[in-house]
């Protein structure tokens, strides 16, 4: 497969992302062979370890590739996104519960989906050029692939603020929200993958550097403050001033009123309902009513189709309410995330 590089290197499972001229966003081919790889290597003895890279400096996987799911749903097929999003979770979930160590080293972009193939990983590497995000609520998308599962677990309320805002974190920021483990100079990732190939984890631990900085920690009191507020308007009234408040601001603007809303309530569902199978279960049933229902076709037209930036969401700032929110979240009865 040109876009999946899939071998075994010593006791290491190989995984690399290849196709770096599209920021290695995943197909459902990719995810097809991933999936594949890991069920034959679950049961190897002679695979320690799985280790999942990519191709490139920009970009470990900087999402799904979405451009069919927007042509489905223009068409008024919502069942091929459904099906799509129903197979990459059950991924997430395998990758988060896998009996063997796997090791990810995420450079560059690694977002949305990216983030559901490499941030559940039991080791997770970031180096200078990492930057983690979640920025699906500026398409009318909620965070998804587990990611509401990471963002419950975040100090405080980090997890609203990235979830809403779409917020990029570098290296330190993305250790420091539990979105990755250890710092390792990129320089040394193909020493380390070599190491690695012996099958032992514990390596990781000699190729580790200190922890850059992470400025979000020194914004915790201003994002606790504001991102406990219970809606998004109570949110921007409480944001205050400075450099973090106004990028938040026009975040919370311009993203789409509804799918931030949800956001809300998934993250917060999911502190309370700690675990990643429960996380998806949420997530699907807004992905789910996505495209028919929510901002997403829309959302992808101005970012992807069009690129005129200019979303016309279906609800104003302030005008979503309770129950259209909740509604978006709601259980799908028969067509909920089936995980037998």
């Amino acid at each position: 497969m040109s876009d999946l590089h899939i071998r075994t290197q010593g006791q290491a499972g190989r995984i690399t992302l290849t196709r770096p001229k599209a920021l290695n966003s995943a197909t459902q081919a990719m995810l097809d062979g991933i999936d594949a790889a890991l069920d034959q290597w679950r049961d190897d003895d002679s695979v320690a370890l799985i280790i999942l890279d990519a191709e490139g400096d920009k970009a470990f996987c900087a999402g799904g590739d979405i451009a069919d799911l927007y042509a489905a749903g223009r068409a008024g097929d919502f069942g091929f996104g459904r099906t799509f999003w129903a197979f990459e979770y059950r991924l997430n979930a395998k990758i988060a519960t896998y009996p063997k160590p796997i090791v990810s080293l995420m450079q560059g972009f690694t977002m949305g989906g990216g983030v559901g193939l490499g941030c559940h990983a039991s080791h997770r590497i970031v180096g200078e050029t990492s930057q983690i995000a979640m920025p699906e609520c500026g398409i009318g998308l909620v965070p998804d692939v587990g990611g509401s599962h990471i963002l419950a677990q975040a100090q405080g309320r980090l997890g609203e603020y990235l979830g809403l805002t779409g917020a990029r974190m570098g290296a330190g920021d993305a250790i420091g929200a539990g979105f990755a483990d250890t710092f390792v100079p990129q320089a040394q990732w193909p020493a380390l993958i070599q190491a690695l190939t012996a099958g032992d984890v514990d390596i990781i631990a000699d190729h580790a550097a200190p922890c850059p900085d992470a400025p979000l920690h020194a914004a915790r009191d201003q994002i606790d403050a504001a991102f406990a507020a219970a809606t998004v308007p109570e949110i921007l009234a409480a944001l205050g001033d400075g450099d973090l408040a106004q990028q938040a601001h026009k975040a919370l603007t311009r993203n789409s009123p509804l799918a931030m809303e949800a956001a809300l309530i998934l993250i917060r569902t999911s502190r309370q309902t700690p675990g990643i199978e429960p996380a998806l279960t949420g997530e699907y049933r807004y992905t789910w009513r996505a495209s028919e229902e929510g901002d997403f076709l829309e959302g992808i037209r101005a970012a992807i189709i069009d690129k005129d930036r200019s979303p016309n969401w279906k609800h104003q700032l302030g005008q979503v309410t309770p129950d259209q929110a909740a509604h978006m979240v709601a259980p799908l009865g028969a067509n909920d995330l089936n995980w037998t």
